[in-house]
């Protein structure tokens, strides 16, 4: 029980601290720091539940445990990273996400496609992906190749109707301007479509960021070589292991917020003239 008041004490001396910091000016330091605080203070606050209560590692086991079998476990949560996140979610990605790019622009230079595409888009995308991992796994065999495809269908039709949306949010006036100008359709496209469409392609990029990871680990638990997110999860669940777990959860919450972070970053240098990104 001392473990328990420990914690809640503290737990209760960072949340007037984080309370204080995040009311206060907000500075690039404070930024980080409230998060920071409000982390450290649910781990330490989940370490004192579980010692004070006596909760059975095998339910739900300490932090603590779960750093010391995160770090003695390096060489295989990396080789599991490699394979799943790599191999797997970030070659689906670039797939996914540039086939429907591509795919985009020739749905904005045709009506018909328009019409047709989005509502079988609409349709695809709606269909499980626990019915359709190990209709791939089949088709492309226990590797990463179909891990890919999985990633590729979770991420082509969000992307597609983000990048449709944004290539017609131009507004009238603007393309009648372009028109009397004489302006081709690819001229219109570069110089009014695209940076017109910005905003709403990064939306759907980092959508597809958790889309394309969440997609990867779910298609290991139906057929993979013998490492993987996925297949580690669903093997040590097994064999009772959750520190093992729970350490490669946090591999993939680190590697999806490090994606997402990217594109993020990525998204603020090439849009730094929408409002969105302005101070």
């Amino acid at each position: 029980m001392k473990w328990v008041l420990l914690a809640f004490l503290f737990w209760l001396v960072m949340c007037a601290i984080n309370v204080r910091l995040a009311n206060g000016p907000q500075t690039r330091l404070t930024k980080v720091l409230v998060p920071t605080l409000f982390g450290v203070t649910l781990l330490v606050l989940w370490e004192g539940l579980v010692w004070g209560l006596s909760i059975s590692p095998i339910l739900l086991p300490p932090p603590s445990s779960i750093a010391l079998r995160f770090s003695t476990s390096l060489p295989i949560l990396w080789g599991d990273f490699v394979q799943t996140f790599i191999k797997g979610a970030l070659s689906g990605y670039v797939i996914g996400c540039g086939a429907a790019f591509l795919t985009a622009v020739a749905v904005d230079r045709s009506d018909f496609l328009k019409r047709g595409l989005l509502p079988i888009g609409n349709f695809v995308a709606a269909l499980p992906i626990i019915g359709m991992a190990p209709i791939l796994v089949m088709w492309f065999g226990f590797d990463w190749q179909s891990k890919a495809a999985v990633v590729v269908i979770m991420v082509f039709f969000p992307m597609l109707v983000n990048t449709v949306t944004g290539l017609g949010a131009q507004d009238a006036i603007q393309r009648d301007l372009m028109s009397t100008y004489g302006a081709s359709y690819w001229q219109r496209l570069m110089k009014l479509g695209l940076p017109a469409a910005m905003p709403f392609i990064f939306n759907g990029l980092k959508i597809c960021t958790t889309l394309a990871l969440i997609g990867a680990i779910v298609a290991e638990f139906f057929g993979s070589p013998i490492r993987g997110m996925g297949f580690r999860i669903s093997t040590e669940v097994g064999r009772l292991s959750l520190d093992m777990v729970w350490a490669e959860i946090t591999v993939a919450a680190l590697a999806g917020t490090a994606f997402y972070g990217t594109v993020a970053l990525i998204e603020k240098a090439v849009t730094f003239w929408h409002p969105s990104q302005r101070n």
